[in-house]
């Protein structure tokens, strides 16, 4: 069922698809929308290229460019501020970048912000090193 509330849509089904606290959250949430990258310059540089980017008046940004010199503690540092923003709802992470800090990827639960690995130009996506798939195989989805 929908009603129409003003501009907006309601789905009377929507209390069924999320538990109350993650209903909770993205209420919690509305509004925000930023997505956050993590990734090599040439991912990181096109997300920026279609609009993505920002950077506050504090001047914190919402994506890091990693290179063979960024350290894995500035990965780490940088994943934990993205995950605990409220203005954050998408992660998108290169797959290469989150083998570094994949043991905070196997802790984070959370639903917002959603964490996406994507494949870079010289890494191919490889679904069964990615969290996100791992989980949604311990459901039974996608087994043939």
């Amino acid at each position: 069922q929908r009603r129409v509330m003003g501009n907006r849509v309601k789905c009377s089904f929507s209390h069924h698809l999320f538990p109350m606290s993650a209903r909770q959250k993205l209420k919690a949430r509305e509004g925000a929308g930023l997505i956050a990258v993590i990734g090599d310059e040439d991912t990181v540089t096109g997300f920026l290229l279609a609009g993505v980017g920002q950077r506050t008046a504090k001047g914190s940004t919402n994506f890091l460019v990693v290179d063979s010199k960024t350290k894995v503690q500035t990965l780490e540092a940088t994943f934990k501020s993205y995950i605990t923003r409220d203005d954050i709802s998408i992660i998108l992470i290169n797959q290469h970048v989150a083998e570094d800090i994949r043991h905070l990827l196997n802790e984070y639960k959370g639903i917002v912000p959603t964490v996406l690995e994507i494949p870079s130009k010289d890494h191919p996506y490889d679904p069964n090193r990615d969290s996100i798939m791992q989980r949604v195989k311990m459901f039974g989805v996608g087994d043939e």
